[in-house]
């Protein structure tokens, strides 16, 4: 009988011309493709059978997750390297003898059957879209996933955003100095002082409430769906000493109420609004500022024919979320009375943060398997490598857009350079 590995190359060859864009090693232990490619392993028939099953980005994306598939060495270099072997290639679409063929060779390998058991970890969410109940569940899918798992995988400040490397190519200078660095540089285009109110929707873990407070002396509504959330930041707040400050709400952004705020955040939060609801946010935002009052917005953004990120991603890690092109947000917030006055892209600031993220998570395998299981642990090694990609070959972006609410007589009380936004924000 033919080697594994040699029959499953013949199989994809009906459906992918050309030369493989990988090197196959099977559950038989026979190897074929070029010999210098990223080398997959196959560990058994089940990955046909998924693929079957669940064509495409999903149905890979599992076989790895159960672990049926695996990657040796950097799963994102291997990523990169497979995705431009076939970048330039089209999918074939076999004819009635060729498609013949390809079923008789997956009898044989021991595809065909009955559907393999989904891994665990998949989002199940119901009711309207966007609706209050169903954003409420979509935001704990991702982020109450253990607040343990995000304090090993994160840096002391929790912050889980883009972080803004100004020292990148010094090897002292960490993700921590970075995530400090990012923190500062809102509070600086939002001009806080002290005494300042400040209201950050989608406050995390409390990363930029916590700073705002404890460096600029300013009093923070932090505004959160996820209870877990709400409760370390509560508790946190009380543990740095900015109890008296810091204000944590249980809320969604539509019941946030009260006005007059010197400034309001939204880091990475935007994302999870939605492109129909995205006007009402904007308005919402406007409405909470007084005359003069900044907004500062910070978000990822992508091309219109993918704005959930994919199969995957709206799968197991961020249902329901929707990116567009920058200008389309620029666009919504200028509609409604806004003026934006700044934007600045952190594209490459993200994809050296998540790398960061991920050699994390591999430092600490063993405690991340403990905390959530190890299927989960490779959904999320498979999302930060993916993620990286995304952002250092230009498909996803981020951005952080500076808007102000201008006065009746269009003033907008913007310093008249943004040069101070930058000064040195000293040694950490």
């Amino acid at each position: 009988m033919r080697p594994a590995a040699d029959r499953v190359a013949q199989l994809l060859g009906h459906f992918l011309p050309g030369p493989l864009p990988v090197r196959l090693r099977a559950w038989d232990d026979s190897q074929a493709g070029p010999p210098d490619a990223p080398l997959v392993v196959l560990r058994s028939p089940d990955v046909l059978r998924r693929l079957l099953w669940q064509p495409g980005e999903l149905g890979l994306a599992e076989a790895y997750v159960t672990g049926d598939l695996d990657v040796e060495g950097d799963l994102a270099d291997a990523l990169s390297r497979a995705g431009r072997n076939v970048r330039d290639r089209r999918p074939a679409r076999p004819g009635p003898t060729s498609m013949a063929a390809a079923t008789a060779l997956a009898v044989r390998l021991g595809a065909v059957g009955p559907p393999p058991k989904r891994p665990d970890g998949r989002a199940r969410l119901t009711g309207g879209l966007h609706s209050v109940s169903r954003d409420r569940a979509g935001i704990s899918h991702h982020y109450d996933l253990s607040n343990d798992f995000y304090a090993l995988l994160l840096d002391e400040s929790m912050a889980y955003s883009c972080a803004y490397w100004t020292r990148p190519d010094d090897p002292a200078y960490t993700l921590a100095d970075a995530q400090r660095d990012k923190l500062e540089l809102i509070c600086r285009k939002l001009g806080l002082r002290s005494g300042d109110r400040l209201l950050d929707v989608g406050c995390g873990w409390g990363s930029l409430t916590i700073h705002a407070a404890r460096e600029h002396k300013v009093r923070v509504t932090a505004v959160t769906l996820s209870r877990a959330q709400h409760d370390f930041v509560t508790a946190r707040a009380a543990r740095e000493g900015v109890a008296d400050l810091v204000d944590v709400q249980l809320r969604h952004w539509r019941h946030i109420d009260g006005g007059g705020y010197d400034a309001a955040a939204a880091v990475e939060m935007g994302e999870h609004v939605g492109d129909a609801e995205y006007p009402a946010f904007a308005a919402k935002l406007h409405a909470t500022l007084r005359p003069e009052g900044r907004l500062l917005i910070q978000q990822m953004s992508r091309g219109p024919h993918a704005p959930g990120g994919g199969a995957f991603i709206e799968t197991y890690i961020a249902p329901d979320m929707h990116m567009r092109p920058i200008g389309r947000t620029v666009d919504m917030l200028e509609d409604a009375g806004l003026e934006v006055r700044s934007t600045e892209a952190l594209r490459e600031h993200y994809a050296a943060t998540i790398d960061a993220w991920r050699t994390t998570l591999e430092r600490s395998w063993s405690d991340v398997a403990e905390l959530v299981g190890e299927t989960t642990g490779r959904v999320w090694r498979l999302y930060l490598a993916g993620a990286s990609l995304a952002f250092s070959e230009r498909r996803m972006g981020v951005d952080q857009i500076l808007a102000v609410r201008p006065n009746r007589e269009g003033t907008s009380a913007m310093p008249a350079t943004p040069s101070a936004w930058y000064a040195p924000v000293g040694p950490s």
